[in-house]
């Protein structure tokens, strides 16, 4: 049933676009647009010169179409379709950017804009919409009337696709993308206008079913609600500038979404990698942040499932909730307390972060517990991936989820605690998870105790059946940013991490697990492949039924309170 429908969709996608490519609509700018989103300088360059990074694909080629890589690698298809290149050529901004901007897209407009092939789905063709309409005096500079009115007519007939279909699109981030696209065309293009009503009234719609009463969204993905509020900041501008009402839903929606955010920062600027979400461009959260002119900031509390404890220059985030479950948990992990801890500008303990643009055993690993910073039991995650769970896409589900996950903040006078626990392993082993965090008034010292214990005699019986003769093998991971040196001492009680900010963390244990450096990957979206790294490991094997390992996570004494440090890495540096 679910594959008939899938196809049915994509069927009347495609009768729609066929007849919005047909429309003879005639329409221009009402005013001359203001750019909303400004891509990296560096990308733009690398595009001028034939260098194509999309999601892990890295293309060579200076004689190379945009729109032949996005026929060859489905895969990045839908990225290449959405036109956020554009935003990095406007960031070059000069006369070879722009003819290189003009040539792609009215190339797209041949290619595809009878709409016969790719790129006609709601949510992307609202996200090229926008990114049209902001690039749009960009992209014309120097153009003929009729070229450009071959411009202005495309636009057109997608507004009125994606005005006709968007209802097809799954609830979430696609939706926005689809209203957003309608609403910013129909206020910015003229003859348009009757098509901003229903998307308005629609989006409004969207952010009280889609946006809780916390400011979260269902995935738990923090770049999903990034990438959503940015898109009500757009729709609120444009409303704003078109002199219409802004509906009191979105402007609650966005109230609500920014404590969200702003407690998935981390001190460096970036997000929580969490749930299949990276890091985000560098500044855009904060551009998001500011834009939406909210000033509240985060409670005591949990918020979209994490915790977040900051003193001094030091945050750390967790994940404190059971992964999202059914058809909402195709990018889900199984990283249930996992935490990730940046100093300053410097991330040190990580996720590995989401392997999905490198195959699909990247993505299976990456969404395995162990790629997240937390205890476990050794070759079991805490929610399995399983073929029960298939979607017609082909992307597992998350099933056997945690039932019970606990989280409270207590307010200490010697600083901040975290106290955490699942029931992850409890049908399988008997054993439940408890984690507790506590981070020093100055931000210098993370304390940290991992506890795997039964609750009853039942448990102790799981745990019994479960056991192997030789103990149960335990594990407890801390996966290291690439940047930082991680370095063991002699008696293997502890290890030094030099970040390249100059201070220095030291790693330290009570005994009762074995010290030792594990390889491991950083996955990043924009990277070519997954980034060499290392992971501490404290190991050991318990036939108890309970086993506790305390461990510290401080900086060395001769580290200053204040470390200057200006430079981050580039996150384009694996194309050099």
């Amino acid at each position: 049933m679910a594959k008939s429908t899938s196809w049915q969709q994509s069927m009347m996608h495609r009768l729609q676009a066929r007849r919005a490519a047909r429309a003879a609509l005639a329409t221009a700018f009402i005013s001359q647009p203001d750019p909303l989103s400004i891509g990296i300088f560096e990308r733009g360059q690398q595009l001028i010169t034939g260098q194509f990074l999309f999601s892990g694909l890295f293309v060579e080629g200076k004689d190379y179409a945009i729109w032949d890589i996005a026929d060859a690698y489905p895969n990045v298809a839908d990225e290449i379709q959405g036109c956020e290149w554009l935003d990095d050529l406007a960031a070059v901004g000069d006369d070879s950017a722009r003819a290189l901007a003009q040539e792609w897209v009215f190339a797209w407009i041949d290619r595809y804009g009878h709409g016969r092939l790719d790129g006609w789905t709601p949510g992307i063709a609202g996200r090229r919409i926008i990114r049209w309409i902001n690039h749009g005096p960009f992209v014309l500079r120097g153009c003929d009337k009729a070229t450009s009115s071959k411009f202005f007519q495309s636009l057109a007939r997608q507004t009125l696709f994606v005005s006709r279909r968007w209802k097809a699109t799954s609830p979430g981030l696609r939706r926005f993308e689809a209203l957003a696209g309608t609403i910013h065309a129909s206020l910015s293009l003229m003859s348009m206008e009757k098509h901003a009503a229903p998307a308005v009234a629609a989006i409004a719609n969207e952010c009280v079913a889609q946006i809780d009463a916390n400011g979260a969204v269902s995935t738990r993905k923090p770049q999903d609600l990034l990438e959503v509020l940015s898109l009500l900041n757009w729709t609120s501008k444009t409303l704003a500038q078109a002199k219409k009402d802004i509906p009191p839903e979105l402007s609650a929606a966005i109230a609500r979404i920014v404590p969200t955010l702003r407690a998935l920062r981390h001190a460096d600027g970036a997000l929580a990698r969490f749930h299949g979400g990276g890091e985000g461009v560098e500044g855009r959260l904060d551009e998001a942040l500011f834009a939406s002119s909210v000033k509240t900031l985060p409670g005591h509390r949990t918020h979209m499932g994490f915790a977040r404890l900051a003193a001094g220059r030091t945050t750390l985030i967790a994940d404190a909730a059971a992964p999202p479950d059914g058809k909402i948990s195709p990018d889900a992990h199984a990283s249930t307390l996992g935490f990730e801890l940046t100093s300053g500008r410097r991330p040190i303990i990580v996720n590995c972060g989401s392997g999905a643009r490198f195959g699909d055993e990247w993505r299976r690993a990456s969404r395995a517990t162990p790629s997240h910073s937390t205890m476990m039991i050794e070759a079991v995650s805490s929610s399995h991936l399983g073929p029960k769970g298939r979607m017609t896409n082909g992307d597992e589900l998350l099933t056997e989820l945690p039932t019970r996950v606990q989280a409270d903040m207590p307010m200490t006078d010697g600083g901040h605690k975290l106290e955490l626990a699942h029931n992850g392993y409890q049908p399988s082993h008997g054993l439940t998870h408890a984690r507790i965090l506590k981070l020093s008034i100055d931000g210098r010292t993370l304390e940290g105790e991992d506890l795997l214990t039964t609750l009853g005699p039942e448990d102790e019986a799981a745990f019994t059946r479960a056991m192997p003769r030789d103990g149960l093998p335990v594990l407890l991971r801390f996966h290291l940013h690439p940047d930082v040196v991680p370095a063991i001492d002699t008696a293997a009680t502890a290890v030094s991490l030099t970040l390249k900010s100059g201070e220095v963390w030291v790693l330290r244990h009570d005994g009762t697990a074995k010290l030792s450096l594990a390889t491991s990957v950083y996955l990043q979206n924009r990277q070519l492949k997954p980034i060499p790294t290392q992971q501490v490991v404290l190991s050991g094997r318990t036939m108890a039924y309970a086993t506790r390992v305390r461990w510290s996570l401080a900086k060395t004494q001769d580290t200053p309170v204040a470390v200057r440090d200006f430079v981050k890495a580039d996150p384009l540096d694996a194309i050099d």
